[in-house]
């Protein structure tokens, strides 16, 4: 497996560990050192059966991306993505059967997962009530991706701010959406 490695306009693809640590190496990444823990971490990203994207924080709202590929080229990577799914199969596969694949995947560690639902909000001066679009977004502890979901609907149901006639979105649609940060714990969540 190749790792694909992007950083503001500086992209490769790398075919094992030392080419793609010799490639971050050679850009100017302030604020980031490559220590042993990173290069720990990135080892077992490359090692482990995780399809999803990796993001590494730099410093404030800067990040660079690394991705698990097939691909041996630079441009065999950029023909075949807009193609690709993240568990390295072509298309054809049906997207919500994907979607549930990716869900139920057992991936313990961090994620940061974000929730579009309907929030009942009290019409002041009233007896009463509309739904109002409202956003939250937690880093969690899960098993994977629907326990994640799951963790948030559950933390929701339970503050006593949300009333309980709010509207949860299944976890398949696309009010919901995740990314895996890991098996150790980000200082804050990602921007």
């Amino acid at each position: 497996m190749n790792l694909y490695i992007r950083y503001f306009n500086d992209e490769t693809v790398a075919h094992n560990l030392d080419e793609a640590l010799d490639f971050l190496r050679s850009l100017e990444l302030t604020d980031f050192v490559i220590d042993d823990d990173f290069i720990d971490d990135l080892s077992m990203f490359a090692q482990s059966p995780i399809s999803y994207p990796k993001r590494y924080k730099v410093h404030s709202h800067v990040y660079f991306i690394v991705i698990k590929t097939e691909a041996n080229t630079l441009e065999e990577f950029k023909l075949n993505r807009s193609r690709m799914e993240p568990d390295g199969d072509f298309q054809g596969v049906d997207s919500k059967k994907l979607r549930t694949n990716m869900l139920s995947e057992e991936i313990p560690g961090w994620y940061d997962g974000t929730l579009n639902f309907k929030r009942v909000i009290a019409i002041p001066g009233t007896n009463k009530f509309q739904y109002k679009d409202t956003r939250f977004r937690a880093m969690c502890k899960a098993n994977s991706p629907m326990d994640c979901y799951e963790r948030i609907v559950e933390h929701l149901r339970n503050r006593q701010d949300v009333d309980m006639r709010s509207q949860f979105p299944s976890a398949k649609g696309r009010n919901f959406s995740f990314v895996y940060l890991g098996n150790v714990k980000p200082k804050e969540l990602p921007v």
